[in-house]
């Protein structure tokens, strides 16, 4: 009686959840305007980000500060393979996996000379490596033009699926899609697929012994684990997220260049995971979103609050944004370190360390 109960139960908050998801983009595009959906867009693609991030950090404990990289490759694939640059103009579905199998193989590269790193020497090497990635983006349009430098690529081609393209509005019963709607949908199906699959990693073999070797690897080779793989299959699998996120940013701008694939991205989609539940999934998507979205809300309130309260501007609305978002992050860290939503051994583990 009680497992049917926790069924029904289950299937109630899915179904709720699925009507809520399906009706977001025309509630917020109706009352706020479609560059919040834009911004919901956005957000999902920071989830993609962070739950890639998750598995190399929250659930192998390697902390990695390039995680970026993964998703420029993604990003500058697509766009070479589907835009005027090269004339290729690929169709998506060979585009996508394509720059996400090459972000994998990039996480094989990284993985592979960091393997005996651990704590602030892996994190320093990873930047390093995102880091090295921009700067080659960044510079490589002589002596052949590959990437086009600082300016970008521009004209990237939109999704295509059939007949219609999703860089232009269409007509369904009556209702307008703007591009926004219709990527907001694709994104969600895909952003579903890589939460399912974070998931069932987490429960696998594979999963539980990403963690044996995040509480004690030498314990976890002594039992037989082979570390080298397990690390290396941690970076190549959370590339392979940032790839896919890569190329729905590629296609979903139109345009990219370096500046897109900087330090602060990496830091930003670390903070999403530590501030969200370290290894725990929905606290990762509940970060994800929020880290998206309240600066935005920041950038809206913080300068007509100035104008109302003092008449003028005393503080551009864009650092007294990020000083107060950042201000944010430090009191949390401080009053709830392990996260906004953390999984119950984390909550436990930092409970029992405050009594110690």
């Amino acid at each position: 009686m009680s497992m049917t109960m926790d069924t029904n139960k289950k299937l109630a908050v899915f179904i709720a959840s699925a009507i809520v998801l399906a009706v977001l983009p025309f509630v917020v595009g109706n009352t706020l305007g479609n560059s919040w959906v834009r911004t919901i867009d956005f957000a999902l693609l920071y989830v993609m980000l962070a739950l890639g991030l998750n598995i190399v950090v929250g659930f192998a404990g390697l902390l990695d500060l390039g995680f970026i990289a993964f998703y420029a490759v993604g990003a500058y694939t697509f766009a070479l393979l589907g835009s005027p640059h090269f004339d290729i103009h690929l169709p998506f579905y060979i585009s996508i996996p394509l720059g996400a199998g090459l972000a994998a193989m990039f996480g094989l590269l990284l993985g592979t000379p960091v393997l005996k790193l651990k704590g602030d020497y892996l994190a320093i090497v990873t930047l390093g490596f995102g880091e090295i990635i921009r700067i080659f983006m960044n510079n490589l349009n002589a002596p052949v033009n590959i990437t086009n430098g600082p300016q970008g690529i521009n004209l990237i081609d939109p999704i295509q699926i059939g007949g219609l393209s999703l860089g232009k509005a269409v007509e369904v019963f009556g209702f307008t899609l703007n591009p926004v709607h219709l990527y907001y949908y694709v994104f969600l199906f895909l952003t579903v697929m890589v939460v399912i699959m974070v998931y069932r990693l987490q429960h696998s073999r594979i999963g539980r012994a990403w963690v044996a070797m995040r509480e004690d690897s030498i314990a976890a080779a002594a039992m037989g684990l082979n570390i080298r793989n397990i690390k290396l299959l941690a970076f190549a699998l959370g590339a392979l997220s940032g790839g896919v996120a890569g190329g729905l940013f590629s296609t979903f701008q139109g345009f990219i260049s370096p500046e897109s694939f900087g330090l602060l991205e990496s830091i930003m989609i670390l903070a999403m995971v530590v501030l969200g539940g370290m290894g725990h999934i929905p606290g990762v998507i509940l970060g994800a979103v929020v880290l998206t979205i309240a600066p935005e809300i920041l950038r809206d309130v913080i300068g007509p609050l100035q104008m109302k309260a003092f008449g003028k501007m005393l503080v551009d609305p864009e650092n007294a944004r990020m000083l107060l978002f950042g201000a944010a992050m430090v009191i949390m860290m401080l009053v709830r370190p392990e996260g906004m939503w953390p999984s119950k051994r984390r909550a436990a583990e930092f409970k029992d360390a405050k009594k110690g």
